[in-house]
């Protein structure tokens, strides 16, 4: 009898626990939850001091991988296998097990940008919060979706380690030409070394190759009074003179500031205190895209078909640019304004460490602005608070192609491009942008 109300005693403690106990409920993705993941990868990218090839390239895997896994569930989102250079099917979600695939694809998303990063142990912060609660609302459901989610990542892994980068890893540094006057010297303050010489031997996403849309070349290099170098050369000169008569609250400086996107330097000027720039050029395209994403309400699937199309468009505009830089190995503004017309002329913005033409921003930016603008619309009016993080006001536009070509006369306002790296830089980057888009299902239908 004893034994009996023992038994009795137990049920009664499993029956009062099991019933104070939440029920299993879904797991529901939000569009909110990507927006966090790569706002955390933006966040370890300013710690870890990307370059900004090489950051367009930790946004750009875990993007796709999160987008393939989605495609199978999105009618409006057809699989980048065969679209893109040598990307083979992901491994399919088995359809008896009901895996959640909206939190697979963010749990496939945060675990390969872990995988580009150094400081992983910052993204394992956001991803112990988002897994604990995921677990304490449904572990089965939780469980089920991450090793399909580890499934995929193994797949993109396995993909993305044969695009060269580890080979570039170990290539030599880049061999400044000092014989030649019109080559790229290294510059003050820091006199880094031209960084990623050989990014041009990526492999790309879309583009055919790296020198798919070699651009125009730039003005013969001349220092004589008259020529079409030359007068490039005093433009960004008298600019520069003229915004610093301006003083502080410059049109010009602000638009300099607003776009400087340099990961390495602060910078004092006189009288003109600079922000410390953090994010690179395609981090602020990434940023922009997050605004339009908020801005339409866009659901996860939109959200994300936003994030990978337009991170695809930067990564090949960062190889085409990378290509023509190290190609026509261009000296800088700030190298032949010092030897030959002011030697204590500094530029508004410190000039970054790799050949002139053609302007990364140009072309980033043009690449980014079409992208967006297929998958947006034309005339898509946003507040871009993107440098908000960093001390600089919202500035607003009227279009992505308005604000690409802001970004890119910015440069010149900087004091570190001429008008041909500019114009052709733009050109550049919207034949690239354009190539994708034609190859690339942007918008929702």
């Amino acid at each position: 009898m004893k034994r009996f109300k023992h038994y009795i005693y137990i049920l009664s403690i499993v029956f009062a626990v099991s019933s104070c106990s939440k029920p299993a409920e879904p797991i529901v993705i939000s569009p909110e939850v990507f927006h966090a993941s790569v706002d955390k990868v933006m966040e370890i990218q300013i710690h870890d001091i990307f370059s900004p090839p090489v950051a367009s390239r930790v946004f750009v895997y875990p993007n796709i991988a999160a987008y393939e896994i989605l495609a199978q569930k999105t009618q409006e989102m057809e699989s980048l296998e065969g679209k893109i250079k040598e990307l083979s099917a992901i491994p399919l979600a088995d359809s008896s097990k009901d895996i959640n695939l909206e939190l697979a694809a963010i749990i496939a998303h945060m675990e390969l940008s872990k995988s580009l990063i150094f400081s992983e142990e910052k993204m394992e912060v956001l991803q112990d919060s988002l897994y604990s609660d995921w677990k304490e609302k449904n572990e089965p459901e939780f469980n089920t979706a991450k090793t399909y989610a580890f499934e995929v990542v193994d797949h993109i892994k396995q993909w993305m380690d044969k695009d060269n980068y580890n080979q570039t890893r170990t290539m030599p540094k880049f061999t400044v030409d000092t014989d030649d006057p019109s080559r790229w010297q290294p510059t003050p303050p820091s006199y880094m070394d031209g960084i990623e010489p050989h990014w041009n031997k990526i492999r790309t996403f879309v583009l055919d190759s790296a020198a798919q849309f070699k651009p125009t070349k730039h003005p013969e290099f001349s220092l004589e009074e008259g020529s079409k170098f030359h007068e490039e050369l005093m433009e960004v000169y008298d600019v520069s003179m003229e915004i610093t008569k301006k003083g502080d609250d410059s049109e010009e400086i602000e638009i300099a500031q607003f776009w400087d996107c340099n990961p390495f330097v602060s910078v004092t000027r006189g009288h003109f205190m600079f922000a410390t720039k953090k994010i690179s050029p395609g981090a602020h395209w990434i940023g922009i895209v997050k605004i339009a994403s908020r801005n339409t309400n866009s659901n996860v699937a939109q959200t994300v078909n936003a994030y990978t199309k337009t991170s695809i468009a930067i990564a090949d505009a960062f190889i085409s640019c990378w290509d023509e830089k190290y190609r026509s190995n261009l000296i800088r503004p700030e190298t032949l304004i010092n030897q030959h017309l002011d030697p204590d002329w500094l530029p508004i913005l410190q000039t970054p460490p790799f050949p002139e033409y053609t302007s990364g921003h140009s072309v980033v930016s043009g690449a980014a602005s079409t992208a967006l603008t297929a998958i947006f619309g034309d005339n898509f009016a946003f507040d871009d608070d993107t440098e908000v993080p960093y001390g600089l006001p919202v500035r607003s536009f009227k279009s992505f192609n308005l604000a690409a070509e802001e970004a890119a006369v910015s440069r010149l306002y900087g004091g570190i491009h001429y008008r041909a790296a500019i114009d052709e830089g733009l050109i550049q980057g919207r034949n690239v942008g354009n190539f994708v888009v034609s190859n690339l299902k942007m918008k929702f239908e």
